[in-house]
């Protein structure tokens, strides 16, 4: 059974930085990919960053485009491709969410963004950007 756990969330500045990181354990060759969603209050979830390792060894990263995020966030991974960061510059106070961590076996451009791609969800980490 595959298992996550989301850490680093808490209170930030506007303009600070930020990493969260999702720690996967258990049976972890299905959680090839990982990703970060987001749910603000009284708003859809909306997906963030997720990053992929594929079968040859590749990894692929997605970060979204929308202007929420977009040229603030990256995501990346450690040796052993089972804790994935998500670092966010430039914090603002619509960053303010509760973010969630989401394990899949698979994901590409069309899907890392879709909550139904992934079988795996953390419990959520709280993060609130103040001025």
């Amino acid at each position: 059974q595959l298992q996550l756990a989301e850490s680093g969330g808490g209170s930030a500045q506007v303009g600070e930085s930020l990493r969260l990181s999702c720690a996967a354990s258990g049976n972890t060759r299905t959680a090839n990919c990982l990703a970060w969603f987001r749910q603000s209050l009284g708003k859809e979830r909306e997906g963030v960053a997720a990053i992929y390792r594929g079968s040859s060894g590749t990894t692929y990263t997605y970060v979204s485009d929308s202007d929420s995020v977009k040229g603030r966030v990256t995501i990346s991974q450690d040796h052993d491709k089972t804790i994935a960061y998500l670092h966010m510059d430039s914090l603002k106070p619509e960053d303010t969410a509760v973010y969630y961590c989401a394990a899949g076996f698979h994901c590409n451009t069309a899907t890392w963004n879709r909550g139904w791609n992934f079988d795996t969800w953390g419990q959520g980490t709280q993060v609130t950007v103040s001025s």
